[in-house]
Parts: structure tokens; sequence; C-alpha cells
């Protein structure tokens, strides 16, 4: 047992390594789009592959784990939600660094004076979202977990409004219109790394209590159809 504890305690620091250079990536793609950083962009997608090996360093430790140890109940739910997580956080700093080609493609072509949408704005959120996530496993704190969820709906709305307002910048400025397109994928990017802070959130209420929050709502409607026909 003490054995397993040590194992889980080691995972729990390979995870939270990793969260930790993925919320940097993110932070540095996202002001690298901001402040028109070349230099920092490149650094982000230089970095991606650190991120990528520490995601297959840590499953393969998972692995070993569930093999050497066989964890039961709260660990095994423990290890199998970090396998989850860790694959989202991958994903991530993928995405952060989709974010700085975008960044670094818009630093070499000329300034748009006046942003289409709030690309600061999205970007605070998204970047609270993966905070809070990770502050969330750190404490098994489930109330940080739900909090997740509903900021993710803030960005959604962003998202949903970026597109008139970008094809409209576009037809108001059509030299501009390869930099509203990078803008736009930005907004697509930062949209689904907030779709998985808020897969990584209903994982961490896995660990803690192991209710599956993916699907919730196709198991409610199972639910109530095996309830009615009985």
């Amino acid at each position: 047992m003490l054995h397993l504890l040590r194992q889980v305690d080691k995972l729990k620091v390979q995870l939270l390594s990793i969260g930790s250079k993925v919320e940097e990536a993110l932070h540095s793609a996202i002001h690298a789009i901001q402040d028109r950083d070349l230099e920092l962009a490149n650094a982000v997608i230089a970095n991606d592959k650190v991120i990528d090996l520490a995601e297959i360093d840590l499953e393969e430790e998972c692995l070993h784990t569930l093999a050497l140890h066989t964890p039961v109940a709260h660990d095994l739910r423990f290890v199998i939600a970090l396998l989850k997580i860790n694959h989202d956080l991958e994903r991530i700093g993928d995405l952060a660094a989709s974010i700085a080609k975008q960044a670094s493609f818009l630093a070499q072509e000329s300034r748009i004076d006046v942003l289409p949408y709030d690309l600061p704005g999205m970007g605070r959120i998204v970047q609270n979202m993966l905070n809070k996530t990770l502050s969330a496993l750190i404490d098994q704190d489930k109330d940080l977990a739900l909090e997740v969820r509903k900021l993710d709906d803030k960005v959604d709305e962003i998202h949903r409004g970026m597109y008139a307002k970008t094809i409209a910048a576009m037809k108001e400025n059509p030299d501009q219109i390869d930099q509203y397109v990078h803008l736009q994928n930005v907004s697509r990017q930062l949209e689904r790394i907030a779709d998985h802070a808020v897969n990584i959130a209903k994982d961490v209420i896995y660990m803690i209590d192991g209710e599956i929050v993916r699907h919730a709502k196709l198991q409610a409607q199972r639910e109530a159809k095996a309830t009615s026909e009985n």
C-alpha cells in the first residue's frame, strides 16, 4: 500500500508539472498574439515537443501503475482520471502551439487596429478556466471544478459572435482578409481549449466522488427510460 501511495504522489507531481508547462504555453501564446511577439510565438511552438514528451512519460507511468499495483476504489479512479486529464492537457498544449503559429503570421503582417471580437477577454477567461481546473485538481475541490463549466458559456458566447463580426471586418478591410482568417482560427482554438478545460473539470469530479459527468444528460435519459419501462 505504501508503494502505491508513493506512486500516486509521483503521478500527481508529473501531472502538475505538465499542467504548469501548458499554462505557460497558453499564457505566452496569447501574449504573442496581443503583442505581435514573433520570438515568443516561436518559443511556444518549439516548447510543444517538451509537453508531448512529458505526456508520453506520464501515460507510461500510469499504465505501469495499473499493471504493477492494481489500484482499487479511489486510487483506481485517480489513475483513470489522470490518464484522461493528461491527454486533455497535451491537446491544450497543441492548441496553444497553433495559436502561436497564428501569432507568428500576424506579427509579420500589417497591424489590425481594432480587433473584431474580444480576443483579450476570451483569452483571460480561457486562462482562468485552465487555472481553476488545475487548482480543483490540487485541492480536490468539486465546487471549483463546477465553476469551470459555467465559464465555458461565456467563451461560447464570444466565439458565436465572432463570425459575423470578422466577416463584416473583412468586407470593410479586404486587404487584411488573411489576418482576419487567422484571428478566426485563434477564436476557434481558444474555444476548443475551453472545452478541454471542461473535460478536465469533469474528470476531477469523477476523481473526487466517482460521478461520471461527461455524458450526464445521456445517463439521465437512460435512467428515466428505464424507470418508465418498469
